[in-house]
């Protein structure tokens, strides 16, 4: 049995902060225990209290003025959009036809989905993030370009085919025929495959007839151990266009829902126009939505309320939306979700945010029993974060009094550097140089 001991600070969510007091919510060690073996999390706890119950066959690293959080969870990005990223343009239907659709066009070619590929995940464990849901193109090779990349790096990943068979240009379409067969044999090729996991992909209600609604849909029945991944509610525009296709449709989430796609295994990225109405039917089924502030910031989309969400009672987790979302980082995504909620008039406090990125999103992804936190028994993605990364950092963090302003301070000023260290099952999957 491999065994590893890690003495640093320790923080994990293991309730979210909306539901629960922050205090019973958040878990924290100034100086703490994290012991790993063959991959699992064994222990979770104050130093004092486990330092003297560690044998001496166990190897111990001792990480003083660090911390040690769980992996980042991203809960909607776009592998295929990395070079769209920092991308000039106007709001989503014209940022889809200017930018995205030209790039995802190069995706039919492996070679460059392959290169694509490893190039993403090494950008997200760079900035600690080890799972992802992940949208891919509509061409089969680019999700198993993905697959093979993530299994290799032994990533637990979750990711899918986009369906399109209207709306963009002919060789990003596929069929309501080719699309079920390049879905059901990904899903028979990869589902459960290492640390993979596959999501049902349709773009969105813009880009997918009836017809291949009700596929996905049918799909996703016929495959329970799926999830379903797909937009909902993001810009206005968009919205109208919804409500011109489907006209008997009472709303954006009502077209999903005629077809089956409303579920607890849903994840609904944005939802920034979302209706009260509508939260509370997703959270009467179970369903997640992915809140992504970067890309809404960046294409004028709007202001999504986390705070009415919440209320409403659906799980919200962080999505860095890549490429309209300006960065890899959870922690950039943590500052730019507060500053969304400045404007809305919603301070965000930190633990939520923190919440939001790392057990929400094992929540959203159907994973909390494996990952989203350090409890004993979870996987053992982890984290090694240097709060003394930049000199800023060191002099803000050292200045924090408690641990609320120090998660804020790292949300607002931290970036890769900050990340010391990315642990995948227990093994080092990133160590900062420099």
């Amino acid at each position: 049995m491999s065994r590893q001991a890690y003495r640093a600070a320790l923080l994990h969510a293991v309730d979210d902060p909306s539901v629960v007091p922050a205090d019973e919510a958040i878990v924290a060690h100034d100086d703490g225990l994290l012991l790993v073996e063959d991959g699992h999390v064994a222990a979770f706890g104050d130093w004092a209290e486990r330092g003297p119950t560690l044998s001496a066959d166990v190897e111990l690293t001792e990480l003083p003025g660090q911390l040690i959080i769980p992996g980042f969870i991203d809960a909607h990005t776009h592998y295929p959009q990395t070079d769209v990223m920092a991308a000039w343009g106007s709001q989503l239907l014209d940022w889809l036809n200017n930018h995205t659709f030209p790039a995802e066009l190069a995706f039919a070619d492996r070679g460059h989905a392959d290169e694509a590929a490893g190039f993403f995940l090494d950008q997200l464990l760079r900035n600690g993030t080890t799972s992802a849901l992940v949208f891919c193109t509509v061409h089969k090779a680019s999700v198993e370009a993905l697959f093979e990349a993530a299994l290799a790096r032994n990533m637990r990943l979750v990711a899918g085919k986009v369906l399109m068979d209207r709306g963009a240009p002919a060789g990003l379409l596929d069929t309501v025929e080719t699309g079920r067969a390049d879905t059901e044999a990904l899903i028979r090729a990869w589902q459960g495959r290492g640390r993979l996991g596959y999501a049902v992909t349709p773009r969105f209600a813009v880009t997918s007839s009836d017809e291949q609604l009700a596929m996905a849909g049918a799909v996703a029945a016929a495959h329970p151990e799926v999830l379903i991944h797909t937009h909902l509610s993001e810009n206005l525009a968009e919205i109208d266009r919804v409500a011109e296709l489907f006209p008997g449709a009472k709303d954006y989430l009502d077209v999903y829902a005629q077809h089956g796609l409303v579920t607890s295994r849903s994840v609904f990225a944005h939802c920034v126009h979302a209706s009260e109405d509508s939260l509370k039917r997703m959270a009467a089924a179970g369903a997640s939505a992915a809140f992504c502030p970067s890309s809404n910031l960046l294409l004028g989309s709007g202001l999504f309320s986390l705070r009415q969400a919440c209320r409403c009672g659906v799980n919200v987790a962080l999505g860095t939306d890549v490429g309209a979302g300006s960065s890899f980082s959870q922690l950039a995504m943590m500052g730019e979700a507060y500053k969304v909620g400045q404007l809305a008039g919603e301070p965000l406090d930190p633990f939520q945010a923190f919440y939001a990125a790392t057990l929400a999103g094992a929540r959203a992804l159907r994973l909390d029993d494996r990952i989203g936190n350090l409890a004993p028994g979870k996987e053992a993605d982890f984290l090694v974060i240097d709060p003394a990364a930049t000199p800023l950092l060191a002099r803000r963090t050292a200045a924090a009094r408690n641990w609320r302003e120090r998660l804020f301070a790292l949300s607002l000023l931290a970036d890769d550097r900050a990340i010391a260290r990315t642990f995948v099952a227990g093994s080092c999957a990133h160590k900062r140089t420099g």
